[in-house]
Formats: C-alpha cells, structure tokens, sequence
C-alpha cells in the first residue's frame, strides 16, 4: 500500500511549510493579546502622568474661580497645572527612554515581560525603535483619510504568522518575551 497522499506528486498542490512559534533560535514571540495589552496600559500610564494634573488643575481652577471671583488666582492654577504636566511628561520621557535603551521595553512592555528585538535576536538601539518604530510609522497618520487606513493595515499585520506589524517589518524588528 502506497503511503503517501493521493496528491504528494502533483506540481499543482499548495507549497507546505513548517510554522514555529519563535523568532529566531532560543527567543518566543511575545503573544498578540500581550502586545495589545503593552498598548493599551503605556496609552494608559502616559494619560495618567500626563493629563491627570491637566484635568486637576482645570476643575480645580473652575472651583477656585467660583469661590475667589479673582481671575488671576484662575490663571496661576493653570500655569501650575500645565507645568505640572510639563514636569510628568519630561519624568515619563526619561524614564521611557531609559527602559527602552536599557532593554528594548517601554514602561508597559516592562510590567507586562515583553520586549522589542531585532528580528536575528540581537539588541535593538534606540535610534532604530524611536526613528523606524515611531516616528516613520507616525508620518502616515498626519495625511487625512490614509493616516487612519495605514493605522488600520499597521495593526492587522499583527495577525501573520511572525506577528510583526508593518512598524515591526519596517525597522525589522520584533516582540518577544522578556
């Protein structure tokens, strides 16, 4: 009895191939709901140091301005407020850029225990991540209707089987357990 499929001479057959579930030798792809989830909490830390003394600062104002009646005292608490924002963007830069020199991980990339490599494994720069990760990928956003259609086709490149977006095809790149 012949062993093999009924097809396995056919030229016309779809190519096969073997998929793994790694990167390159000893390094695991970070998962897709990990790299969602990485997003979703630095999107959500950054809106915490940032425009939480933003929002503070302007309700407290309001409740300033209605009890005073003085304009100027209005005008000092938003000063305070911008300047503190100012103060937890530049804290939330530093320490962005400190954990991403170091190893490849923003703040949430940190908690969550994934981490940006190239694609042979090897460490990323910073000036790879920021400049191909970040700022190419961002130049597309600031053209109406494609910005918004490239944002789209950069995150369901998520679903091939490498999971590297299109920023992570661009500056080739990937995500990996920490």
């Amino acid at each position: 009895m012949n062993e093999t499929p009924a097809n396995a001479n056919n030229p016309y057959r779809p190519p096969t191939a073997a998929v793994a579930e790694t990167g390159t030798v000893g390094t695991v792809l970070a998962g897709r709901w990990a790299r969602l989830g990485a997003v979703l909490l630095d999107g959500l830390i950054f809106s915490t140091m940032v425009y939480t003394p933003l929002l503070l600062a302007g309700f407290s104002s309001i409740f300033i301005a209605l009890i005073t009646r003085q304009p100027l005292v209005w005008v000092a608490s938003m000063f305070i407020g911008a300047a503190v924002a100012g103060a937890m963007f530049l804290v939330w830069v530093v320490l962005t850029i400190i954990f991403v020199n170091r190893n490849g991980q923003t703040i949430a990339k940190k908690l969550i225990g994934i981490k940006v490599v190239r694609k042979d494994g090897s460490k990323a720069a910073l000036s790879r991540i920021f400049w191909l990760r970040n700022v190419v990928n961002m130049l597309p956003s600031l053209i109406p209707i494609f910005g918004a259609i490239y944002g789209l086709v950069d995150a369901l490149f998520i679903f091939s089987d490498t999971r590297q977006c299109l920023h992570d095809r661009i500056a080739d790149t990937i995500v990996v357990h920490a």
